[in-house]
């Protein structure tokens, strides 16, 4: 029997639905076939139809002409936080299986909805928490769950975002601000909530949280500082200053039209369009002068069912990116840390032992391998070969938290019931 390739449409096609997911999908031609694409963005979709070669008549830039037929059996949405729902609800209803970028919602009552809404449907639906996916995350689970440091005890995980990246990203991008984007607790630390659930093999009983921002506002601005960098008399001095950050490292390392600068400008990437992007658009910004209210920094933590507890710091004021994970058992201690890129294991009264994650990983690409993960799951999910991890019901569960957090958050860190 000839193997069945399912055909994907993708409605949004910024970083993660076109540049990564998308791209992973196109090489993927034995087993999935983009046929149709949606973005708000005229330019993007001209771009991305010659890229993913999708015929002109299935490529769309307004959601309701998109939302008239169902257009392929996979429905990838990778909109802007709050669409999440909408987008899901309308792809249920024309009977598509989904594949929904995180976070789906910051809303309890939507949570439900959503649920309800696929069970009616009768559909697939996995939410993108591309880290479970990830090489380096699942020995992790392996190592845990076959009892290799005795009973979990304890969790103490740091999510460095990176100086850069939260400038980038939660500064002068698409998830700076509350009014288009979710919470910091759910906009970033979702994986984590995600994750920290999952390896303590357990609901959350209790959470509490605390943080603010505390730096990138106005108050903060060095003496003279202008609305845009590249009019700043600080562009040259200024550690956050988007002429260093993208046009002088873009001339430095001659990225071929990667992240982020393939967010600043449409690809190909030039320095004359990284430079009118800056001028013109978010990402020139001086980061003390945006419009951003999202936190800086958050301490999160949490209670489960089982006994377990853990600790998530998420912070902005770290020199690197990557996660870092110990795990406390009563027979030894775990620590996965993504910027030294090693697992090490150390039993009590024995030596340590180390593995180095590109021992574990076939590729490179984004989230540590877990985005290629995802895609090279999602064929199996599809066909009922297998579950999926990252399901809605799986994942409401990291929602709830997330949602309890900030409500916590907002109560100066009350200690809450996640379930009420």
């Amino acid at each position: 029997m000839e193997k069945k390739i399912y055909t994907v449409a993708i409605l949004g096609l910024g970083g993660r639905g076109a540049d990564a997911y998308g791209w992973l999908l196109y090489e993927a031609k034995d087993r999935f076939k983009i046929a149709s694409i949606c973005d708000l963005k005229p330019e993007r979709v001209e771009m991305f139809r010659k890229h993913f070669d999708v015929p002109q008549e299935n490529c769309f830039t307004d959601e309701e002409s998109f939302f008239q037929e169902k257009r392929a059996d996979l429905l990838l949405i990778a909109t802007p936080d709050n669409e999440h729902v909408r987008h899901a609800l309308k792809g249920f209803a024309l009977g598509y299986d989904l594949m929904v970028e995180k976070p789906l919602t910051e809303n309890e009552e939507e949570c439900r909805l959503l649920l309800d809404a696929q069970k009616k449907s009768g559909a697939k639906a996995l939410v993108c928490h591309v880290l479970r996916y990830a090489p380096a995350f699942m020995k992790v689970s392996e190592l845990l769950k076959s009892g290799t440091i005795g009973r979990l005890v304890l969790i103490n995980a740091l999510e460095r975002v990176g100086a850069s990246h939260y400038t980038h990203s939660f500064v002068r991008g698409n998830w700076r601000n509350r009014k288009i984007a979710a919470p910091m607790i759910l906009a970033k630390c979702c994986h984590d909530l995600d994750l920290l659930q999952f390896y303590a093999n357990s609901a959350c009983k209790n959470i509490s949280s605390v943080g603010d921002l505390t730096y990138f506002t106005k108050e903060n601005a060095p003496e003279g500082a202008t609305p845009r960098c590249l009019d700043c008399p600080h562009k040259d001095t200024c550690p956050f200053s988007a002429k260093k950050q993208y046009l002088d490292n873009w001339e430095v390392e001659k990225p071929e039209d990667c992240w982020p600068y393939n967010i600043v400008a449409n690809a190909p990437v030039t320095r004359e369009k990284l430079e009118a992007a800056m001028r013109a658009g978010d990402y020139g910004r001086c980061v003390y002068l945006s419009d951003n209210d999202v936190v800086d920094h958050q301490v999160t933590e949490m209670v489960f069912e089982n006994g377990v507890k853990a600790l998530l710091t998420m912070t902005a004021f770290t020199a690197t990116g990557g996660r870092r994970y110990h795990f406390h058992g009563t027979l030894g201690e775990l620590i996965l840390d993504e910027h030294e890129g090693s697992i090490r294991l150390h039993l009590y009264g024995k030596e340590a032992t180390v593995t180095p994650i590109s021992d574990l990983m076939e590729k490179g690409y984004g989230h540590g391998g877990g985005d290629a993960g995802l895609i090279n799951a999602l064929y199996n999910i599809l066909s009922g070969a297998c579950a999926a991890e990252t399901s809605f019901t799986a994942s409401i569960e990291s929602h709830l938290m997330g949602i309890r957090a900030e409500e916590s958050r907002l109560q100066n860190g009350k200690m809450l019931p996640v379930h009420s």
